[in-house]
Formats: structure tokens, sequence, C-alpha cells
């Protein structure tokens, strides 16, 4: 069975070899460059991917040109063998490598972190972002191939909590690895996403159950899966007619650290490449909302990702016809040039209360389980009994106890299948208008669901909708509601034409702050942004458990103008709602997966419109 891997070793024949589960297939076969993804070719054989960074642009979002192809293999050739075998076929000396070391370095990147946080999340240009650096060398004799393979072999035995484990060679791309975490996969239409976020990293010691225990009550660290929870619902609401279902929460123990994670599940008839195209890439490694942090990310890295933070993905037939879809998300993973330069990059998800420092050695510890594969850093002999300490401190009851309480934080919508509730709004023509965030799609999921017909526009192909809507909801988006860029313009153009023609209207965060301010109400950033916060308000006499994602606020005047009722934040001037004849506005998100009641309360304020 291991005749194709010995053939594969000591040629230059397209290579594949993945780890999934418990065996290792391999594979060879046709190597293509295709433009997109709506054209990788699909047949009754496999066909293996490699989808680069900057494909992101086929959903209209920003990304530098380093010109990575995307790759195909049409598998023609495969078998599927043991560990044990492929273990005794790969090279086990891994090579040299000189010249070694971040390209970016600690303080200059702590700095990073720093500006980022005052400059973008302060200013309301989205809840968190990944900036990745990279660790960089010049392996020592030995072509790519063999590199990659005595990589693979340092993998298998080393690092066993991955989710694949792989080393590819299409032509000029060689690249090893151990991603932890799911991006997509698709099986007889069902659709799983899996966000992960959250890192602990494993004491000298190994993990333990105090410093676990201390990770999964930190503020930053539970705040951070959050909102990638938030996010990849985002991108379920727009391929699953049914949106997405939360699982979890779990820990996923990795030899070096151990991370939190859920898996979001739903249904889509759409093809496997167009739920592909549409969910790239995941937020994990991009940041929130993923358009904005696009721009962000090309701006302050200022050079390409090639593969990193894209995906591998290999689409297989399905007897009944079609095909099913599994793909990591391409981290933990080392690239070998042609001239022999080998770079690991490693990024870390910047959110308001980010220490720099830390986020710094996040990004080494993320690094370290594949840099002590190449060789780059010293393995440590108990990695392997890592996972098994970290699976034994995950079965600790304080450790279930205090993860199930995450749960006790979330909407029951989102965490039950087929939660029963009513339709008030039964009948209703609501238009949403996506201001370039995904939250749009999960608030027209939320208002089908409230028994209304909804259709999504985005905010530069409004139109004739504004008017035409029975009722609009203007919808989130980042930056800075006083800003004469062409979405705020917009956007104000289309809250004041409906206060004029006195239709009803529903504003939800940015949208909300620029009602407040055609209402003649003042704004202000706030000294410490609401990125991802949870907060129980009074809102019109509900006791309403809010998502938040706001750098600014509407401030309370001294005298409430005549015909408007405002919500203030108890003990601030923050204007969380207000209401009037016509029109309603939350600066918390109803939709988000932390607003535990906001489905009641989207129903109510809508149905009284």
């Amino acid at each position: 069975m291991s005749g194709l891997l010995d053939q594969l070793i000591n040629s230059d024949q397209p290579l594949a070899v993945i780890r999934r589960g418990d065996a290792i297939e391999v594979m060879t076969g046709l190597v293509r460059d295709v433009a997109s993804t709506a054209n990788i070719p699909l047949g009754d054989r496999p066909t293996l991917a490699l989808v680069p960074f900057r494909q992101v642009t086929e959903r209209g979002f920003e990304a530098y040109d380093d010109g990575a192809p995307l790759r195909v293999l049409q598998v023609t050739d495969q078998a599927t063998i043991q560990p044990s075998e492929a273990l005794a076929k790969l090279p086990t000396k891994v090579p040299g490598i000189d010249n070694r070391g971040f390209d970016i370095a600690d303080q200059s990147y702590a700095q990073m972190v720093k500006d980022l946080i005052s400059q973008q999340i302060g200013r309301g240009e989205g809840a968190n972002f990944v900036l990745h650096r990279a660790f960089t060398g010049q392996i020592e004799g030995a072509t790519p191939r063999q590199a990659v393979l005595a990589y693979l072999a340092a993998l298998l035995r080393g690092e066993q909590g991955s989710y694949w484990t792989y080393a590819v060679q299409l032509g000029d791309v060689a690249l090893a690895g151990a991603s932890p975490e799911r991006h997509l996969t698709i099986k007889d239409g069902l659709v799983t996403m899996n966000p992960i976020s959250g890192t602990y990293r494993h004491p000298a010691g190994g993990p333990e159950v105090d410093s676990m225990l201390s990770f999964l009550t930190d503020a930053k660290e539970v705040d951070e899966l959050f909102m990638v929870v938030d996010e990849e619902l985002k991108l379920m609401a727009t391929v699953c007619p049914s949106g997405g279902r939360v699982i979890g929460p779990f820990l996923k123990p990795m030899s070096r650290v151990t991370h939190t994670e859920y898996l979001l599940e739903g249904r889509s008839d759409l093809d496997p490449r167009e739920v592909l195209r549409q969910t790239m890439f995941a937020p994990t490694v991009t940041g929130a909302p993923m358009a904005n942090a696009c721009r962000v990310i090309k701006k302050l890295e200022g050079r390409g990702r090639g593969y990193y933070a894209g995906t591998m993905v290999l689409f297989e037939p399905r007897p009944s016809g079609g095909h099913n879809l599994d793909a990591p998300i391409l981290i933990r993973t080392a690239y070998v040039d042609p001239a022999g330069q080998v770079k690991v990059p490693a990024g870390a998800t910047l959110v308001r209360n980010s220490d720099p420092m830390s986020e710094v050695a996040e990004t080494a510890t993320k690094a370290a389980g594949v840099l002590a594969a190449i060789g780059a850093i010293p393995g440590e002999p108990s990695e392997a009994a890592a996972i098994t300490s970290s699976q034994a401190v995950a079965s600790d009851p304080r450790v279930k106890q205090t993860l199930d309480f995450r749960n006790e934080r979330l909407s029951p919508f989102w965490l039950q299948d087929n939660l029963a509730i009513g339709q008030p709004l039964s009948g209703r023509l609501i238009t949403v208008v996506d201001a370039e965030d995904g939250f749009s799609q999960m608030l027209a999921h939320q208002l089908r669901r409230l028994g209304a017909r909804v259709q999504v526009v985005g905010w530069d192909a409004m139109g004739s909708s504004v008017e035409q809507a029975g009722l609009l909801v203007a919808g989130p988006g980042p930056g800075d509601p006083d800003s004469d860029e062409p979405r705020i313009q917009a956007l104000r153009a289309a809250i004041s034409a409906r206060l004029e023609s006195g239709r009803p209207l529903l504003a939800v965060c940015l949208s909300h702050q620029i009602l407040c301010r055609l209402l003649g109400l003042d704004l202000r950033a706030l000294a410490r942004p609401r990125q991802g916060e949870q907060l129980t308000d009074n809102i019109f006499g509900i006791s309403a458990t809010l998502g938040y994602y706001n750098s600014f606020t509407a401030a309370a005047p001294l005298v409430t103008p005549s015909g408007l009722e405002l919500a203030r934040r108890a003990g601030t001037d923050e204007v969380i709602a207000l209401r009037g004849p016509t029109f309603a506005s939350l600066q918390g998100h109803p939709e988000s997966a932390l607003s535990t009641n906001g489905t009641e309360l989207l129903g109510y304020l809508v149905a009284a419109r």
C-alpha cells in the first residue's frame, strides 16, 4: 500500500500526503492553475486546491496581490496508508537552517499592536484584527521536497492534535504543516465551520488545572472566541438558508498550546465552490468586520500573505452526485521556495484589551510546533505527552463546568436548532441595508424567522429599494459616523430620506449613530471601545442583554427633543436606543450570539413600527 509514497518520495511528480483522522492519504495527478474558485475543475476523481489569501478579492475585499496562484491537483492516483507505514518511509533527517529569525522584531510587532488598538479599533474600524509576522531561514543541503517530507515526519511524531497534517509539493509550491483549524466542510449538504480562538500557552511543566481555569475565565480570551463565533455566524447566515447552529464549546489541545473552539452547522444546496467563495476566509485569520479588516491588513502588513491564512481544499465526489468538501485553514505551516528559503507565518488576534508583548509571545508560541519540526528551535521530548496531559486537564470537572458556563452568555436563538419563536412580523416586507458588515445577513435571518419577507441590499446598490421598502433596516458597519466616505454618506442620505418620508425605519449600531446625529444629538469616541462586549441595560422597559461592537456613542442631551424617547446606559449619557413615531434604533446588536434576548427585542421594536 505504501508503494505510491515510495514512488513519489524520490521523484518530481506532484505530491500530496495528508493525515486526516487516523489514516494518511497519498495523492498525485495533474497540476494546473486557475483564475478563480469557480474554475476549480471537479469530476469523478478527487481534486485538491491550494487557495492563496489573495483570492479573497473574489468577495470584493482588498488584498495585496503577490501573484500566488490558485493551484489545483486533479488526482489520478491515490493510496491510503497507516501513519506507521508513512513514518517508515519518510526521511528522518531535518535539514539545517541558517539566517533564521522573525522578519518583524518583537518590539516592532508590539508597536504595531499598540498602534492598531488606538488607530483602528479605537476609531471604530473593527472589533479585532489579525496581523502576522513570519519566521524565515535558509535550508541547507536539501531540496524543497526532501525538506517538507522531513517536516511532515517530525509533525506526525510531535504534533498530534491537528485537524490536518500534510506535506504538499505542486510545482514550485512546497509546504508542510499541522493546522488545528477546519475552515469548512460540506458533507451531503451539511456545512460545518470551526471557529477557534483563545490560546492557552502551556506552562513549562505542562498543562495544569489552575492555569487552565485562569485562561478560561480571562475576559480577553473569552471575548476573542465570542467575536469570531459572531463573525462565522455571518458567513453561515450567508450560505445556509436556515442559518447556523452553535455547538460546543470545546477545548482543542495541541503540543504547546490549547485553544477554545465551537462548531457551527447549517445546511446548503449551493455548489461547494460557491460556498467556499462566500466564506473566504475565516475571521480568525483576518479580523472583523471582514471587509474592513482586509483593507487594514493590506495597509499595515504591506506585503502578500501567499497561502498563509488561505485554505487547502479537498473536493471528493459523492456516489449520489455532487461533491463533498474538506478544507483546513493554512496556518501552522512551513513554506519552502525553490531557492531553499523557509518561511513560517504566524499571527495573533488583536482586540481592544490586547497586551502587546503577550501578543508577541503568542505568535512565537503558535509557530513553535512547526519551528521545532523544521529544526529552528529545540524540540521538547514531552510534546506527544502534552496532548495527553491537556486531555486530562480538559476532563477535570472544574474545567468542564467553567467551559460549559460560557453558553449561559449566548443567545438560545443560535444555540438551539429550530427554537420555537413567535412570528410577530408575519407578512412584513423588510429591506436590510448591508453597510459592509455580515451582521446584516444575521439580522435578515432573524427577521425571516420572525415571519418577515426580507431582502438584503448593499449600501452601494440601494437604489429605489429605500423608497419601496415596507420597513428599512439600516444595518451596522465599521467606521466613523461623522466621516464623509461614500459608504457613510450613502447611509446618511438613506436614513435622512426615510425620516422625511415618515416611513418605518430601524437603525442598528453605526446606522443608529448616524440617525442620532441627524436628530441633533452629539457623537463622541468612547474612551474605551466596547468591541465585543456583552452588556445588560433597560431598553424601553425591557431588560436587554446585547452584544456591543462600538467605538463611538451618541450623547444624551439635557433636554430630550419632543417626540423622541431615549434609552440611556445607567450612570452615563450613552444613548443605547431611541424611538420615535416611525423609527427606532439600537446601539447594540440584537442579532449577535452575545444577545441573549436580542431576537425578542428585535421583534418588539419592528412590530411597533
